[in-house]
């Protein structure tokens, strides 16, 4: 049976539809250097904040432009794609229906990409997405990155707030074993740790990936964004930062408000995050 790597976080999607402007307008006051808009070869648009092992995405769509991609237009708002690497996606994809996972053909499209030195050059991408029937309000897939080269730049990689690296990712979910059993079958067996009120946790390269209960959720976020059904719903990111100090002063200046958890963590509401809470620590905690 072909081997799937241990997993690494790749980056995130935070799913903002029609509403790219504002999204970006939120995202700059807390902090975040984003890249300038990009377009994908599938219709879509979005923004990026590059870190050093993750990167955050703006995805959605301007006005008057088709794309053929519910995964944008049918899904929430909010924070919707928990993406992983992969270097061999054929490989992958194999391993996965060796392994009985529900998963989709793979896709391959790109980007162009308005380099520094102002030539232009297509980041181009192959996506292994797992099927949609898994993962609900949202997606879960592999990226393998053609040309890393256009996206983790060291001029992209530096922001306001002192972000590093996306280092936890929270899912809220009535029923965290059996949310999180789906990864111990893709990575696993095995890769599950148990943690909390009924909480399980598995490391992603330098991130964490959290089920967590609504009332976990709600303890440690605030108010997160729920789901009618009271399905599972991804609800907030954990940052590394340099300096909690200069991201309270980004905050401060920008006036967004935020809390100080006990912990000294730093706090920013779903409300003031685009759908997202948005918890910023130093050093290792995740």
């Amino acid at each position: 049976m072909s081997q799937i790597p241990a997993p690494v976080l790749d980056h995130v999607v935070i799913n903002v539809k029609g509403e790219l402007e504002a999204s970006v307008d939120t995202y700059r006051r807390l902090g975040f250097a984003l890249t300038e808009r990009g377009h994908h070869s599938l219709g879509t648009s979005n923004h990026l904040a590059i870190f050093g092992e993750n990167y955050l995405e703006l995805l959605g769509f301007e006005a008057g432009k088709s794309t053929a991609r519910p995964d944008v237009t049918q899904a929430p708002l909010g924070l919707t794609g928990l993406v992983f690497k992969t270097q061999d996606s054929h490989a992958l994809f194999t391993a996965l229906q060796e392994r009985g996972v529900g998963v989709e053909t793979p896709a391959e499209f790109f980007r162009p990409v308005r380099l520094p030195d102002g030539t232009t050059q297509d980041a181009r991408f192959r996506t292994v997405r797992l099927a949609s029937e898994l993962v609900r309000n949202g997606r879960t897939f592999f990226c393998h990155h053609f040309t890393p080269e256009h996206v983790w730049r060291d001029e992209w990689r530096d922001h306001p707030n002192g972000v590093t690296d996306i280092v936890g990712y929270v899912v809220s979910t009535p029923n965290p074993a059996v949310t999180a059993a789906l990864y111990d079958r893709v990575f696993g067996p095995g890769i599950l740790s148990a943690t909390g009120d009924k909480g399980y946790t598995f490391t992603a390269g330098r991130a964490r990936v959290h089920f967590v209960t609504p009332a976990e959720a709600a303890q440690r976020f605030g108010k997160v964004e729920t789901t009618d059904d009271g399905s599972e719903r991804s609800v907030a990111l954990i940052l590394r930062t340099r300096s909690l100090a200069q991201t309270q002063a980004t905050l401060r200046e920008n006036g967004v408000p935020w809390t100080t958890l006990d912990d000294g963590a730093v706090l920013v509401a779903a409300a003031d995050g685009f759908h997202v809470a948005l918890q910023f620590v130093e050093g290792e905690a995740a």
